[in-house]
């Protein structure tokens, strides 16, 4: 029997261009596998906020062999602030660069997005087939094969299809069966962000500042021009949850209308939200569903587990799960069934552990409703940095956010 027989070359169509999507593209590559990824972006969707790496994600990274280069792209953020109205520092919480222990509030791997996908892109485009400006709008299987039916009216024929089109999934919708429970697990917290110009009192450390009514806004700097805004609100009403499917306009007066009387820099902020023509607003959820594959189709990254932001493990959750199903398919292209459950049975206790670390009561305390609350906050803060328990115990854990779920070796 030749090598090809035992280990055939499957037809591999990735639906969704970021980086659960690239890092799986790149594995199956690897493998020898005809990959081809579609994004409904016109071009590399290159964009979007500061992200991380920590625990198990990291691993995922050097495995590929590019945490050097990540290095090379690195956000210069020291550590967290809390900060009053007066943009006083009532508290920091510093990085732990020590590389021992789990990653504080910033981690020691701070990367934009962009850069990110960058990097996967490029290290996958020489032997990937990328295509820009379509997406899958429905498909159908048999036990042979998949065939994919894109926006632009032509069609395919896969032996596998792969869902990394986010926490919407389109993929996903279409393959949990009738009657499955919501897989959206809400937090009733709310998240939009944009850039604007740095000024010079913007630091090098990210400042946190809480004002009544549950609202926070973070202020992170990422390049010597360039600012991240963030508005973070508590609210569970329907106009919220739905107001991330409008227009830039409407969202633009929702986020607004919120903050307006929220202190500290918010003028600023606004001035630059009325500016911008990039602003991306979502409400903060979990993906939790028990069906990630049904026959040749599978998920992977946010679309089958989004862990939420407020988890620290998003990018490395998409990171692994792309390493583990690749993994799982090179070892058995011949038995497509049987590398699709092994990869949920291994994978899922890594995603229940990353996905239980989001407490929606933990983050409530963290977003005050008023006044008192607010300044018992800060004061619990900074006596613990005072005390330096932060640093202690992120340099005494023996895990990061992933637990002690170790990432499995494959040939």
């Amino acid at each position: 029997m030749t090598h090809e027989a035992e280990n055939p070359s499957l037809k591999v169509l990735v639906c969704g261009g970021g980086i659960a999507g690239q890092a799986l593209a790149y594995w199956l590559a690897r493998g020898g596998h005809r990959v081809t990824v579609v994004e409904r972006f016109p071009a590399l969707r290159a964009t979007g906020a500061q992200v991380d790496l920590r625990g198990q994600g990291i691993d995922a990274i050097r495995r590929m062999g590019l945490l050097d280069v990540i290095r090379n792209k690195l956000v210069d953020e020291a550590g967290v602030a809390l900060v009053d109205a007066r943009g006083k520092a009532r508290a920091t919480i510093m990085a732990n660069t020590s590389g021992r222990g789990r990653q504080t509030l910033t981690s020691e791997y701070e990367i934009m997005r962009g850069d990110l996908v960058r990097i996967l892109h490029d290290a996958t485009k020489a032997d990937v087939n990328h295509v820009f400006g379509i997406s899958v709008d429905r498909f159908e299987q048999d036990g042979k094969r998949v065939v994919a039916h894109y926006s632009d009216g032509s069609s395919g024929e896969f032996d596998l299809l792969v869902g990394a089109d986010g926490q919407g999934s389109r993929v996903r919708r279409a393959i949990l069966p009738a009657g499955a429970p919501d897989p959206y697990r809400r937090v009733g917290i709310h998240m939009a962000y944009w850039f604007v110009p740095r000024i010079a009192t913007d630091s090098n450390i990210r400042d946190t500042y809480n004002a009544p009514g549950g609202r926070m806004i973070m202020r992170r700097s990422h390049n010597p021009t360039e600012t991240q805004v963030y508005f973070v609100l508590r609210e569970e009403s329907q106009e919220a949850s739905a107001v991330h499917r409008e227009s830039i306009e409407r969202r633009k007066e929702f986020w607004a209308d919120r903050f307006r009387d929220a202190g500290w820099q918010t003028g600023r902020f606004l001035e630059g939200l009325a500016a911008t023509d990039d602003l991306y607003s979502h409400e903060v959820v979990q993906v939790r569903t028990d069906t990630w594959s049904k026959g040749r189709v599978v998920l992977v990254g946010d679309a089958a587990y989004c862990p939420s932001p407020y988890s620290g493990m998003g990018i490395s959750g998409g990171l692994v799960g792309a390493y583990v199903l690749a993994g799982e398919i090179n070892r058995s292209p011949h038995d497509l069934a049987g590398a699709l459950a092994n990869y949920d049975r291994t994978l899922r206790p890594f995603v229940d552990t990353i996905q239980a670390q989001v407490k929606p009561r933990v983050l409530r305390l963290s977003m005050p409703e008023h006044k008192v609350g607010i300044d018992a906050l800060h004061s619990v803060a900074a006596l613990a940095c005072f005390l330096h328990i932060p640093d202690f115990v992120a340099r005494r854990a023996k895990e990061d956010r992933g637990g002690d779920w170790l990432l499995p070796e494959y040939p």
